[in-house]
């Protein structure tokens, strides 16, 4: 959970925590422990990499909230707008034009709303 908080952030992880109820506890419980204790938890790597990880894997399968949500995420991994654009570049040429064409659309309206110029 401090892994989950210090990259979503608090008021994030407190309207997810929230929401929680009984039937999807168990999903919840699955993914603070897998994905934040496991694998963003792990040393190899620095969270800003993982980021971007994260975002490229996100484009390219098309989780258009997943991407607005670690774009957000961003101002805590240190990510910065212009390694996101790069990591479209290789989304496009990896995964499609359509794919990076429609996150970057994603990204920039993000961007815009949290205040951030890309």
């Amino acid at each position: 959970m401090t892994t989950r908080r210090s990259v979503l952030g608090d008021a994030h992880v407190d309207r997810a925590e929230k929401a929680k109820t009984p039937f999807d506890e168990p999903f919840q419980t699955l993914i603070t422990e897998s994905a934040w204790g496991s694998v963003w938890s792990r040393p190899d790597i620095s969270k800003r990499d993982r980021s971007l990880i994260t975002l490229a894997l996100l484009a390219a399968l098309g989780q258009w909230d997943e991407v607005a949500m670690h774009v957000r995420a961003t101002k805590n991994t240190g990510a910065t707008p212009a390694e996101v654009r790069e990591a479209m570049m290789h989304v496009a040429i990896y995964a499609g034009v359509p794919a990076a064409n429609h996150a970057l659309k994603l990204i920039k309206e993000t961007y815009r709303d949290m205040g951030v110029e890309p």
